[in-house]
């Protein structure tokens, strides 16, 4: 299709503590979310930063509320139709519930745990009014998106394929936490040299023109 096209929206950014980096340093980063614009409704890919106890000692966020962002590039709640969560995180489904009643895509594999582990929190997604439709692997969501999981950062972890106008765009979420984490499995594929996520090959044979991130302002591009 040549008639969608996707949008980054910037939910503002948290502080990564040193105890949580490679090089124990604390690391500023941006939480994006992605705005498919599609002939069918919009979608949207992460919904923002949640409020959770013990969240803003530990990050210090500065939030971006979802209408804001929105707003910001042009978009309304309203127009939503669609959400993807690449997983539920607290950065990624926060603003979940404003909108109840839109369908949520979730992998089986990351509610199971989601639903179950204390480092979710379950009432960012399971809230009032909540529609959760339950994905077992790939899955086309619409004429020219396609969801594929890419299992690591979690065990039900997504990305979002999508046929722009101008290429085939990866919104591949935290797949890693850094465009140059992916340059280097890409690099270490053709190279034979170290362990690649097995999905990578899936990916890659998609033809991307551009790779974007939940948590990197940085794109991967061929």
């Amino acid at each position: 299709m040549t008639d969608i096209a996707v949008r980054r929206v910037d939910f503002g950014y948290f502080v990564r503590p040193g105890s949580e980096t490679a090089d124990g340093v604390e690391r500023v980063e941006p939480v994006l979310g992605y705005l498919v614009d599609h002939p069918d409704g919009a979608i949207l890919v992460d919904t923002g930063m949640g409020r959770v106890p013990g969240v803003d000692d530990h990050y210090r966020p500065h939030r971006i509320p979802l209408r804001a962002a929105l707003r910001a590039v042009g978009a309304a709640v309203e127009e939503i139709r669609l959400v993807v969560n690449c997983h539920l995180h607290f950065d990624h489904c926060g603003g979940n519930a404003e909108l109840a009643g839109v369908p949520v895509l979730a992998q089986r594999a990351e509610l199971a745990v989601a639903r179950e582990s204390p480092q979710y929190a379950a009432g960012l997604f399971d809230h009032p009014g909540a529609v959760i439709e339950e994905l077992d692997g790939d899955a086309e969501i619409r004429p020219g998106v396609l969801i594929v999981p890419t299992a690591g950062h979690t065990d039900g972890h997504q990305s979002v394929v999508v046929a722009s106008a101008d290429g085939t765009v990866i919104v591949a979420g935290q797949s890693h936490d850094q465009a140059a984490g992916f340059t280097g499995d890409v690099l270490g594929r053709r190279a034979g040299v170290g362990a690649q996520p097995a999905w990578l090959g899936r990916l890659l044979d998609l033809d991307p023109r551009r790779v974007l991130f939940a948590h990197d302002n940085a794109v991967w591009e061929p």
